[in-house]
């Protein structure tokens, strides 16, 4: 990974750091969608089956209210601990930013514009950094109670993410 004089270059910064985080958080992005939406889809669907079921003069209908009922309630309440919908939030927000900042970069525009390369590449490096710790700020929120815990760590109200 080093260049010349064992320091870093952007092309190997680029091609692996960013490159890497930035496919980590297309896969995990993806991932978080897909069980968002499954969670959300048997929740809705169970939900509407439920009472149907209720009101059937069947004998397996009670017994199938109830098993569906029990399922909508662990969908729930599983989104809701893993919360689902905002780390896929996070995730792809993290990983089109980190998209953005590469070709802003390979481009020289935005804040690259007019840079000196080795003033570019430090410049890109620390804002791929701050949003790599953004993201894992915002992670670490949302699976803490909403913030809560992290608050109660630093003894302040719990920093609501900056939109990205």
């Amino acid at each position: 990974m080093d260049g010349e004089g064992g320091e870093m270059t952007p092309r190997k910064y680029v091609e692996s750091r960013l490159a890497q985080y930035q496919e980590w958080y297309d896969v995990k992005a993806a991932r978080m969608k897909a069980m968002h939406l499954r969670m959300r889809t048997v929740s809705v669907v169970g939900g509407a089956l439920v009472p149907v079921f209720v009101n059937l003069d069947a004998g397996f209908a009670r017994v199938t209210a109830t098993v569906l009922s029990v399922v909508v309630v662990a969908a729930v309440s599983l989104e809701s601990v893993y919360r689902y919908r905002e780390q896929w939030k996070n995730y792809r927000s993290t990983e089109q930013l980190l998209g953005h900042e590469r070709i802003y970069f390979a481009a020289r525009v935005g804040p690259y514009r007019g840079l000196a390369e080795r003033e570019a590449f430090t410049l890109l490096v620390a804002r791929v950094e701050k949003a790599i710790a953004n993201e894992n700020a915002a992670t670490l929120n949302v699976m803490t109670l909403g913030g809560q815990v992290s608050a109660d760590v630093d003894g302040r109200e719990a920093a609501v993410p900056a939109q990205r």
